[in-house]
């Protein structure tokens, strides 16, 4: 295992740990409920270029240190000076969240306890969600006088549909566990004693799957919404038959016909 704590001398507000196939980026600032302020903005563009630049690593899990998630961007911070700190703020981490999305991996939200502002806006960035029974959801941002950053406006729209992002932003309103569950914010609620355990487990059965299916399927859904029927059907025509070449298919394929279990782990990210 291999723990980076990413920040300015003295500091990590961020931790970036690799423990075999997994990465783990974990918000750490708990004092203040993990509010994003410009070291951790920089930090986090850090560690994303790190795992993108890690062929070992299959999964990248996304959690906060204490007792929230990310209860947003640090207010105090930007108070003395708001458009500078914000720009100072927002820029690398729109430039990670950019690259997040381009991973050819799952990324895998942990969630408990406060996810609200650029909280839940990166908590709509990872490709799947699991919750702690004590999660509370909240736009925030037209709470003190802001719009949406950090893809939030992107991806609510697309999770839950125009009318109702407008609802969940313009008002801001609290959002807890099982509505959203049934709006779609996760996929999983458990209790929050087993999140860690059972986040783990989801994140060693993702490192063992077939990595290179699953950056392929990502990218075919994520662009699918910007393609019309003709372009999307060539792009999963090229995509199919880009993994139908590999190993990993290979493999697949092998393990489909002898009627055994799969080895994809043993198909290296690169390869």
């Amino acid at each position: 295992m291999s723990i980076d704590r990413i920040g300015a001398e003295g500091a990590a507000p961020l931790i970036h740990l690799t423990d075999g196939p997994v990465a783990h980026v974990v918000f750490n600032r708990p004092g203040a409920l993990n509010a994003v302020d410009i070291g951790m903005a920089e930090a986090f563009r850090d560690a994303i270029g790190k795992v993108a630049a890690d062929p070992s690593v299959r999964v990248l899990v996304l959690r906060g240190e204490g007792r929230a998630f990310m209860a947003g961007g640090d207010v105090a911070q930007m108070a003395a000076d708001p458009s500078g700190v914000a720009d100072r703020i927002i820029t690398p981490l729109h430039d990670g969240l950019a690259r997040m999305a381009e991973l050819p991996i799952p990324v895998l939200a942990c969630l408990h306890g406060a996810v609200a502002g650029a909280g839940m806006s990166i908590a709509l960035a990872a490709d799947l969600a699991m919750a702690a029974d004590d999660v509370r959801f909240q736009m925030a941002y037209t709470k003190i006088g802001a719009n949406p950053d950090a893809s939030g406006s992107w991806h609510l729209v697309r999770v839950v549909g125009l009318r109702k992002a407008m609802e969940l932003t313009l008002l801001s309103e609290t959002v807890d566990a099982g509505q959203a569950l049934s709006l779609g914010l996760v996929n999983w609620v458990v209790p929050a004693g087993e999140l860690d355990a059972r986040s783990r487990e989801l994140a060693a059965r993702l490192a063992d799957g077939a990595v290179h299916a699953f950056g392929r399927s990502k990218a075919l859904l994520r662009s699918a919404a910007l393609h019309d029927l003709p372009t999307q059907l060539e792009a999963e025509r090229r995509a199919f038959l880009e993994g139908a070449a590999g190993a990993e298919f290979k493999e697949g394929a092998d393990a489909f016909l002898r009627k055994r279990r799969p080895e994809f782990a043993a198909v290296g990210r690169k390869a």
